[in-house]
């Protein structure tokens, strides 16, 4: 697929992304036989992918990694749902912390740090070449840098579980919400039947716009961290709560966010959580402090 045709994909009406997401659908149950699953967050991308996919096939299982980062809000929302199964890490985030290294500035930029702190090669160390020059000055970085903390608390507990049960995911995510994400899309649309790993994305060409709105016109229940799904004057949906919610604990990306960004907006809704995530790892936290104090960030 070419850039065009995902922007023309992007700028069809949400009635027309809707049954051209179930046709997806449909095409990825029938090729697997029914033996697929919905990778479900409970935020608001996999609420909807939930409610479109049920609508279809309501005895499609759910699948929930409960992964110790979460909202509290996003956990008791997943409580509603019927039919999740849930996963667990083997290992928490702090543990994933101490023994692999902090997720910082990108999931890329990331992993070529954690290649220069950890290179016992020429090669791996020259990695720290393709780091931005503005975050160069991390690989001498007090505290150790890695991108794996997604691989061990997220994909591996959900590679386990395809591979006991044989089930193929529809996940739920959005090309427009990055780059690296625009490239996946481009590569193999919204069925990856050939990947190594094959996974739907029905949503892929989606936009946060629709998502809202489908949220709103449908009227689905939705966790209450986002807060009112609203329209300002031009028309256009925000939530007056959290935008995004991924990981609590994630410092990737947060130095890009306007303030309040989401330690600043923690410290006031989750004061106890905050506490837990700045206090030092040699008092029980998990000194996020001194990482958002080393890279610039506010807290």
């Amino acid at each position: 697929m070419e850039l065009w045709q995902l922007r023309q994909f992007q700028s069809l009406p949400l009635e027309v992304k809707i049954e051209k997401s179930k046709l997806r659908i449909r095409e990825w149950y029938e090729a697997w036989d029914g033996n697929v699953y919905i990778s479900f967050s409970g935020g608001k991308d996999s609420t909807v992918l939930l409610h479109i996919v049920r609508e279809l096939y309501p005895k499609v299982p759910a699948v929930f990694v409960d992964t110790g980062l979460e909202y509290p809000e996003i956990r008791e929302f997943v409580k509603t749902i019927d039919n999740v199964v849930w996963l667990k890490p083997k290992i928490s985030f702090r543990e994933v912390i101490k023994k692999y290294g902090y997720p910082v500035i990108s999931k890329e930029q990331a992993g070529w740090i954690k290649d220069y702190q950890i290179g016992k090669t020429e090669k791996r160390k020259n990695r720290i070449n393709k780091v931005s020059k503005k975050w160069q000055f991390l690989k001498d970085a007090p505290f150790k840098i890695s991108d794996d903390c997604c691989n061990v608390l997220k994909k591996n507990p959900v590679k386990v579980y395809e591979k006991e049960n044989k089930r193929y995911p529809f996940i739920g995510k959005l090309a427009e919400e990055s780059y690296k994400r625009i490239q996946d899309y481009l590569k193999t649309g919204c069925n990856a039947f050939k990947a190594k790993r094959p996974v739907s994305n029905p949503l892929g060409f989606w936009t946060e716009q629709d998502i809202l709105k489908y949220i709103k016109e449908f009227n689905i229940p939705y966790a209450s961290i986002y807060g009112e799904i609203l329209q300002d004057e031009r028309g256009k949906y925000y939530t007056t709560g959290e935008q995004r919610t991924g990981c609590m604990f994630c410092m990737f990306g947060v130095h890009l966010e306007k303030e309040p960004n989401r330690f600043q907006r923690m410290k006031i809704t989750h004061p106890k959580i905050y506490e837990y995530c700045m206090k030092p790892i040699e008092e029980g936290g998990l000194g996020l402090s001194k990482v958002l104090d080393y890279i610039g960030v506010k807290y």
